[in-house]
């Protein structure tokens, strides 16, 4: 069975991807198993260009098919912060608690209408050297007033989704797949590696 890597260290990523990812006929490993364990360098401007950076590393290492991905939390408020930096938002080492809190202060009594955000997905996956693709999955919400809920990581505690009345970290796990910017940009993703490949 063919390898798929998933070019991350964040375990709660992966096991999300693995979730989504299980009954596809490759077999779905970390960067880590196959052997890949430096820190990559995020140097891009953008999602997309982040998640090239990423795939391409991690093909150069293992020479498999890897699928990176990078996403994070854009805040209209904040002018789009803290975009691609959001998993450095609070500081290197910082914890989830330490990047929610730093979310809230900046937002302190900013009313709930001009809390709009949305969490962005972009997905780049290195097929060969000469083949790759990204796709880009996005989810709209709000940033709500104090962390709600257990499920999920990241900002999901705060991301409040008003469809559905909670916040991502509020949801059972199939329902955020469904909804959330990653479960979007995979499905967009098998689609293109079912036209790509025989899987």
């Amino acid at each position: 069975m063919r390898k798929f890597v998933i070019a991350t260290k964040n375990s709660g990523k992966l096991k999300e991807i693995e979730e989504i990812l299980e009954g596809m006929n490759f077999e779905v490993v970390s960067m880590e198993e196959v052997g890949v364990t430096q820190d990559i360098e995020e140097s891009g401007s953008t999602f997309e260009e982040n998640a090239l950076i990423k795939a391409r590393e991690v093909y150069k290492a293992c020479g498999e098919m890897v699928m990176a991905d990078d996403s994070g939390l854009e805040v209209d408020y904040l002018d789009g912060a803290p975009g691609i930096y959001s998993s450095r938002f609070a500081g290197e080492g910082a914890s989830d608690a330490d990047r929610n809190n730093k979310l809230l202060s900046l937002l302190k009594d900013v009313p709930f209408e001009k809390r709009k955000a949305r969490f962005v997905c972009v997905i780049a996956v290195i097929l060969s050297n000469e083949e790759y693709f990204t796709v880009r999955g996005t989810v709209e919400g709000y940033i709500g007033f104090e962390p709600r809920g257990n499920n999920g990581f990241g900002y999901d505690p705060l991301f409040f989704v008003p469809e559905y009345n909670m916040t991502s970290a509020q949801m059972e796990p199939s329902k955020k797949h469904e909804i959330s910017h990653r479960g979007k940009a995979i499905r967009m993703m098998l689609e293109e590696l079912k036209k790509r490949l025989d899987v």
